[in-house]
């Protein structure tokens, strides 16, 4: 029998017993009954060419990224900023490229008093309005007006012609209809040669700015509004008078070269179903648009719609009423034309009134900001609406389309006209530089902004305009430079490919790039950081041979 070795357990129970070769083969031997520990069995060492071709495949890959992959990345993905120069352009929006100081040129006719005492009298004159002058946005500038001009044809760069008559005391009065400034001064007022100083003088100049004390508010009122820090700020206006001011500013149209003017004639029945516009703006209106020529282009057309709706049906028209009289869903109005605005024009006729029920009008107007003006006109007793019965409607809509304009309420229409130049200029050049700043400070805010090359030539372009307009202010050319300089701003501004960046922040960026760079980025790095350990070690164990 072979030999067997009985194995005990330590409970006393014995066990099954097994061969002694086969306890021998099975288990290793032990020392002092302790298990060895488990030692875990190490890979064949990796050959030398083995380790070299994975070392390039780690840089070629790295070399691919780094000299392929992201110089082809910045190039595709750089956003192009072209080059503005903003130190320019602040200088505008704070003020330090131009002054708008407007020079007026105000002449002097005498023709009773001798060239010495005209000389003397303006030179005393003078004095007293640059000792007083409140107003550093105007320049009055006296001068004797020549022979040739003592007649009533005013010369164009003349604001003003003070025609001096003898007269029992001073008195002044603005002409009528053209910007003539009639003054009457009593006898020995005029200043001696020698005078350093006059009463009538003082008086003078002092009527002087009262015929400029409307375009001073305004100015006043433009530049308190503006953003733009000037260092020549004017004394502010009193309360009634901004309140009044910014009344009349918000109820005129935005500046345009060309307005498109509509005239419709609307009724509330069958008749009548024409009229004679034609003859009337040719006869009541053209003269008026004739002399804003110089400042504003016109279009005009007509229309005619019977059994037009009123959007209030009471025949007697309450101040609240007159915002929904208008029935914009059935009344079709002609849009702009040409990208013009319009100026809407509108004749009702039906049997509305404005009024109260113990005061009932006739006929009756009122004006809608920045949108145009409604006439009522009680039911003819014809089926066609002559010329005679559109005067006052189109006299109205004169006086209207000034108002909407924003044409000063004092003086002569020649003189306010050119008040409205002045007015318009200052009111553009403040615009267009408040909009250069605004782009200047956009673009240092936002530097992951697109500049194209275009707002850069608009930029420039409302630049130079800009220089024009600031050496001719007060004149019809440094109006238009100012109107060119102003759009060409806007359009660099709002420019769309700037707008829509605007709405995508660096936040959206990591949002769409960290889905692609991380399974790319991953085993990049891993396996770079595993090479450089290999490489650590393998030096490691290099210099423990050595």
């Amino acid at each position: 029998m072979s030999s067997s070795v009985s194995a005990t357990r330590h409970d006393g129970i014995s066990s099954e017993t097994k061969p002694a070769a086969a306890i021998d083969s099975g288990s290793p031997k032990t020392n002092h009954g302790a298990n060895p520990p488990l030692t875990r069995k190490q890979p064949p060492p990796e050959k030398p060419e083995d380790i070299h071709r994975r070392s390039y495949i780690v840089a070629s890959f790295w070399f691919i990224v780094l000299f392929f992959g992201l110089p082809i990345w910045w190039k595709t993905t750089t956003i192009y900023r072209a080059d503005l120069p903003l130190g320019q352009m602040m200088d505008w929006a704070d003020g330090r490229a131009c002054n708008p100081v407007f020079p007026i040129k105000i002449a002097i006719d005498a023709p009773t008093l001798q060239k010495d005492e005209t000389d003397n009298l303006v030179r005393i004159t003078q004095q007293a309005l640059d000792s007083t002058n409140d107003f550093k946005g105007h320049h009055i500038q006296l001068e004797v007006s020549s022979p040739a001009s003592t007649r009533i044809i005013h010369d164009s760069d003349t604001a003003l012609t003070v025609r001096l008559s003898p007269g029992d005391a001073a008195t002044s009065s603005l002409h009528s209809q053209a910007p003539i400034l009639e003054i009457t001064y009593p006898p020995n007022s005029i200043p001696a040669p020698d005078a350093a100083s006059s009463g009538f003088a003082t008086y003078l100049a002092t009527q002087l700015r009262l015929a400029f004390s409307e375009e001073r508010e305004v100015m006043s009122y433009l530049l308190a509004k503006s953003s733009i820090p000037f260092e020549q700020r004017p004394l502010e206006a009193s309360q009634g008078s901004a309140d009044s001011l910014a009344k009349r500013m918000t109820r005129s149209l935005k500046y345009s070269r060309t307005y498109h003017l509509t005239f419709s004639l609307f009724t509330s029945g069958p008749s009548p179903s024409s009229w004679d516009i034609e003859s009337a703006i040719d006869e009541y209106m053209k003269p008026i648009l004739d002399l804003l020529g110089p400042i504003h282009n016109f279009t005009i057309d007509t229309q005619v719609q019977l059994y037009a709706a009123p959007g209030v049906q009471s025949q007697v028209l309450s101040k609240e009423d007159l915002s929904s009289f208008i029935n914009a869903a059935e009344w079709p109005l002609s849009p702009s034309i040409g990208g013009a605005p319009t100026v809407n024009f509108i004749v009702f006729i039906g049997n509305q009134t404005i009024g109260t029920a113990s005061e009932v009008g006739t006929s009756q107007s009122w004006l809608i900001p920045q949108w145009g003006s409604v006439y009522l006109l009680p039911p003819p007793s014809t089926n066609h609406v002559s010329s005679e019965i559109l005067k006052q409607p189109i006299l109205t809509f004169a006086s209207h389309l000034l108002s909407l304009l924003g044409t000063p309420q004092s003086g002569s229409l020649p003189m306010r006209l050119s008040t409205l130049t002045r007015i318009r200029s200052a009111d553009l050049l403040l615009r267009a530089s408040s909009s250069l700043g605004s782009l200047a400070r956009l673009s240092l805010a936002l530097p992951s902004i697109s500049i194209p090359s275009n707002v850069a030539d608009g930029v420039a372009k409302s630049m130079y305009h800009l220089q024009l307009a600031c050496s001719n202010l007060g004149g019809t050319d440094g109006l238009e430079h100012a109107r060119i300089a102003d759009v060409e701003a806007e359009r660099a501004f709002f420019e769309k490919s700037m707008v829509g960046q605007l709405y995508f922040p660096d936040e959206h960026k990591i949002a769409v790039y960290l889905p692609l760079l991380g399974p790319i980025g991953v085993p990049l790095v891993i396996g770079l950081l595993n090479q450089i350990k290999a490489w650590k070690k393998a030096r490691a164990e290099k210099a423990k041979k050595t």
